[in-house]
C-alpha cells in the first residue's frame, strides 16, 4: 500500500461536540459562522484496477485450501439432499401417469421435476445449517486502515447523513476514529438532489469525530460498480479495507470491528459479508418482509454459510472488502452487445465474489453478526421496480456462469440467482399445463383402442392419492423451514423480543397466509419481466424508491387488472367444467383476484400501525430499536431541519450555503477540453445576461445548474446577482 499521511479526524472531540447530547450541540446557525471550508476528499492514492479477463488467467491470489470436513459434509446435505429429493419426487410423479405418458403429461413431469427440485434445496439448505461453523472474533493488534464507501444516487440526503452521522459517533465510541474514514460517493445528477446532498454533507461533516469525504462523479458508467471503482482507482491505496453500504443500509461500529480483526487475522481472507436485518418498516409488506428476514433469516443464512464455507457471495452491501484483492480481481469490463444482455454487469456482487474467489481469495457470510441492518421496500409495486433490475442482472450472469476459473460453488450460486427468477414462469408454466391436462380429460372423448388391431383397450391412467401425498411433500419442503426458524425463536430470547411465543406464531400464520396472497401476483409480474427481458428491453438505472405511499385505488387497478382478469377468467371456467379443481388453486384465485385490494392495502402505514399495536410482525429491533438506529432518526429529523426548501435559489439567499457548496468544491474552475464542459460555458454566457438570481434560474437548464453546482466561479458568479 502506498504510503500517505495518517488518517486523522477532521476535528476533535471538543470542536465538534461530539461527546455532547444532542441538546448540548453547538446550534446550526454558530456551525455556520465558524465554517472554515475543508478539502472535499483527501490526497488521492491511486491503485491499479485492471479489467478482468473472464476468458484469461486470473491474478495469483493466496492459496486458501481445501474446504473442511464440515463444508463437504453441508455441501453433501444441501446439494445431495436436493438432489435426493428431486429423483424421489420425479419417481413418485412418473408413476402418477403411468407407463406412457402423453406429450403434455411429460411436459408436466419436467416442469414438476424443476419445481420440486427448488424446494427440495431451499429444505436441504436450510437443514445444512446445523453443520455450520461456530464463529469468533479473535484479539489482538489490528490497525488496519478503513473507509467507509456509501454510494448513493438521488436518496434523501438527510436519511444519508443521519445514518452516517450516527455511524460515525459510533465508531468514535468503539475506538476506530483514528484509522477510519468515510466516503459519500455521489453517482446524482438531479441539482437538486445533488444540491440538498451538497448541504447534509456539509452539515454531517461538521458533527463528525470521524473524517467525512464527498465525491460526486460527473459520468456515470458502470453505475454502482463503476462508482466503487473510481473510489478504488484513486484513493484505494490509502486504506486496507473498506465498508460498502447502501443508501438505506448500516453496520454497527461493533460488527466493522469484529469485522476487521476476522479479516485481519487471516491474510487469505478478500470478502466477509453479514446478513443484514430489514430494519424501519411502516407498511405492512415492509413489516411483513422484515419479520420474514428476522424470523427466518438467520437459520437460511446458517445454511448458506454452512455450504458456501470459504466460496461465498457478494450482495452488494453490508460487507467488509480487501481493498487490495479487490482492486486486483474486480474490475469489470462492459459485455459485449447491447443491454439486457450486453453492457454493464447490474448484479456486479455476484461476479465479484466469483472473481475474488477464482484468485483464491477466501469470500465468507459469517452469520454471526447481528448488528447489520438495512431498509426494504414499502409496497409490492416498488418491490417489483427493484426485482426488475434484479432480473435483468441475474439473467445476465448466464453469459458468465461459464467463465474460466470459476469454482463450482460460484456457478451454483450464478444458478440460484438466476433460478429464483425463472422458477416464476416455470410455476405459472406448470399450472398453464396442469389446467390443460384437465380441460383435455374433460373435452375430449378417450380412444381405448388407438390400434387397429388391438385386444385389450389402453386405460388413462392417473393416480390422484400419489399426487395427493406430492402436494403435501411439496407444502412441507416450503412450510418446514419456516416452523425450523419459529422453534429456533422459541428456543432463544428472539421469541421473548418478538413479543412472546404465542404473539410470534400469530405473527407466522399471519406472514404465511398474506404471502400466500401475494405470491402469485409476484409469479405473474416477475414472468412478464423475463419475458420482457429476453425480448430486448433494457431496465434503465432509476434511483431506489425507500419510502413509499400507498398507491391510489386507480393505479393498483391499472397496474392489477390483468392480474385480476385472469384470476376472475379462471374460476368462471373451473366453476362451469371442474369445480373440483377449485379446492387446489383457491389461494392463487384469490390471491389474483384480491391483487389490487392487497397491493393497496398492504401498502398502508395505517394497517402497519395496527398490525404493531396488535403485536403482529414485531421484531426485536422495532421493541427495542438499537442504539445507532435511535441515533440515525433523530439525526435525520435535525439534519433535515436545515436543509434549504426554496432549492438552488439558497445559494444566492444565504452566503453560509454558499460557502458549504464551495467547501465541498475544488479550488478553481474545472479544466479540460471545451467540448467536455459545455454546459459549463453556457451557464456561464446565461449567468452574465440574467439580470436577477431568479431570472438566472429560469435562464438554466438543468444540465448547466448541475455544471453551476460543480463550479466554484460560476457559484460566485450567481451569488453577486441582485435578488
Amino acid at each position: 500500500m502506498n504510503e500517505t499521511e495518517p488518517l486523522m479526524p477532521l476535528q476533535s472531540p471538543a470542536d465538534g461536540g461530539v461527546d455532547l447530547p444532542l441538546s448540548e450541540e453547538a446550534e446550526w446557525a454558530a456551525l455556520d459562522l465558524e465554517l472554515t471550508g475543508g478539502p472535499a476528499t483527501p490526497p488521492e492514492a491511486h491503485l491499479e484496477m485492471p479489467d478482468q479477463d473472464f476468458r484469461g488467467r486470473p491474478p495469483h491470489g493466496p492459496d486458501s485450501g481445501w474446504p473442511s470436513l464440515r463444508t463437504m459434509l453441508a455441501r453433501l446435505v444441501a446439494f445431495g439432499g436436493a438432489a435426493a429429493i428431486a429423483w424421489a419426487g420425479l419417481r413418485e410423479m412418473r408413476a402418477v401417469f403411468g407407463d406412457n405418458p402423453t406429450f403434455l403429461q411429460t411436459v408436466l413431469l419436467v416442469l414438476f421435476g424443476l419445481t420440486f427440485t427448488w424446494v427440495g434445496f431451499s429444505f436441504a439448505s436450510m437443514i445444512a445449517g446445523f453443520l455450520a461453523p461456530r464463529l469468533s472474533t479473535p484479539e489482538g493488534e489490528n490497525e488496519a486502515r478503513l473507509a467507509v464507501a456509501m454510494p448513493v444516487y438521488h436518496e434523501d440526503a438527510a436519511a444519508t447523513a443521519g445514518l452516517l452521522a450516527a455511524l460515525a459517533r459510533d465508531l468514535y465510541r468503539v475506538g476506530l476514529g483514528h484509522r477510519t474514514e468515510i466516503f459519500v460517493l455521489s453517482d446524482s445528477r438531479q441539482p437538486s438532489a445533488v444540491f440538498e446532498e451538497m448541504i447534509a454533507i456539509s452539515r454531517l461533516r461538521d458533527i463528525s469525530p470521524v473524517p467525512i469525504w464527498y465525491r460526486r462523479r460527473r459520468s456515470n458508467k458502470g453505475r454502482k460498480a463503476g462508482n466503487i471503482a473510481d473510489f478504488v482507482t484513486r484513493w484505494g491505496g490509502r486504506y486496507d479495507q473498506m465498508v460498502v453500504l447502501d443508501a438505506d443500509s448500516v453496520v454497527g461500529a461493533t460488527t466493522i470491528k469484529a469485522l476487521s480483526a476476522r479479516m485481519n487475522a487471516d491474510p487469505a481472507v478478500g470478502l466477509i459479508q453479514t446478513m443484514p436485518m430489514l430494519v424501519g418498516g411502516q407498511t405492512i409488506f415492509a413489516r411483513l418482509t422484515q419479520f420474514a428476514g428476522r424470523i427466518y433469516g438467520p437459520a437460511i443464512a446458517r445454511g448458506v454459510a454452512a455450504w458456501s464455507g470459504n466460496n461465498g457471495n457478494f450482495w452488494g452491501h453490508n460487507a467488509i472488502i480487501r481493498v487490495k484483492a479487490f482492486a486486483e480481481c474486480c474490475g469489470l469490463p462492459e459485455l459485449p452487445g447491447k443491454p439486457p444482455f450486453g453492457g454493464t454487469i447490474l448484479s456486479h456482487d455476484f461476479v465479484e465474489a466469483a472473481l475474488m474467489r477464482r484468485a483464491g481469495w477466501k469470500v465468507r457470510l459469517d452469520h454471526d453478526l447481528r448488528e447489520s441492518f438495512e431498509g426494504s421496500p414499502p409496497t409490492l409495486l416498488d418491490m417489483a421496480v427493484r426485482e426488475r433490475r434484479w432480473a435483468q442482472g441475474n439473467l445476465q450472469h448466464s453469459r458468465l456462469i461459464f467463465s474460466r476459473g470459476f469454482t463450482w460453488v460460484s456457478r451454483a450460486h450464478f444458478v440460484i440467482g438466476i433460478m429464483g427468477f425463472l422458477m416464476s414462469p416455470i410455476w405459472l408454466a406448470m399450472l398453464l399445463v396442469g389446467l390443460a391436462l384437465s380441460a383435455n380429460v374433460l373435452l375430449s372423448r378417450p380412444d381405448y383402442f388407438p390400434q387397429t388391431y388391438q385386444l385389450f383397450p389402453d386405460w388413462p391412467t392417473f393416480d390422484p392419492v400419489r399426487m395427493l401425498w406430492l402436494f403435501i411433500a411439496a407444502m412441507c419442503f416450503l412450510l418446514i423451514p419456516k416452523f425450523i426458524g419459529i422453534f429456533r425463536a422459541w428456543l432463544r430470547p428472539l421469541a421473548r423480543n418478538s413479543g412472546g411465543s404465542a404473539r410470534l406464531l400469530a405473527s407466522a400464520l399471519f406472514e404465511i397466509t398474506l404471502s400466500a396472497l401475494i405470491a402469485p401476483v409476484q409469479m405473474l409480474i416477475q414472468t412478464r419481466q423475463i419475458i420482457d427481458i429476453l425480448r430486448g428491453r433494457d431496465s434503465g438505472w432509476e434511483a431506489q424508491v425507500r419510502a413509499g405511499q400507498m398507491p391510489q385505488w386507480s393505479v393498483v387497478l391499472r397496474r392489477h387488472s390483468l392480474h385480476m382478469t385472469l384470476g376472475i377468467g379462471t374460476l368462471i371456467v373451473l366453476a362451469i367444467l371442474s369445480p373440483g379443481q377449485l379446492i387446489w388453486l383457491s389461494p392463487i384465485l384469490a390471491g389474483l383476484i384480491l391483487s389490487p385490494m392487497t397491493s393497496r392495502w398492504s401498502a398502508s402505514p395505517v394497517f402497519g400501525r395496527w398490525a404493531r399495536r396488535h403485536g403482529l410482525l414485531v421484531t426485536p429491533e422495532e421493541r427495542d430499536p438499537p442504539e445507532i438506529l435511535t441515533a440515525a432518526n433523530a439525526l435525520d429529523y435535525r439534519i433535515a431541519g436545515t436543509l434549504p426548501r426554496d432549492g438552488l435559489a439558497a445559494v444566492g439567499r444565504d452566503p453560509a450555503m454558499q460557502a458549504r457548496v464551495a467547501s465541498l468544491l475544488r479550488a478553481g474552475a474545472p479544466s479540460g477540453p471545451a467540448a467536455g464542459r459545455l454546459d459549463a460555458i453556457s451557464a456561464e454566457a446565461k449567468l452574465a445576461h440574467a439580470g436577477t438570481q431568479a431570472e438566472a434560474l429560469s435562464f438554466l437548464t438543468e444540465a448547466e445548474k448541475l455544471a453551476m453546482l460543480e463550479n466554484r466561479t460560476l457559484v460566485d458568479i450567481f451569488a453577486k446577482l441582485p435578488k
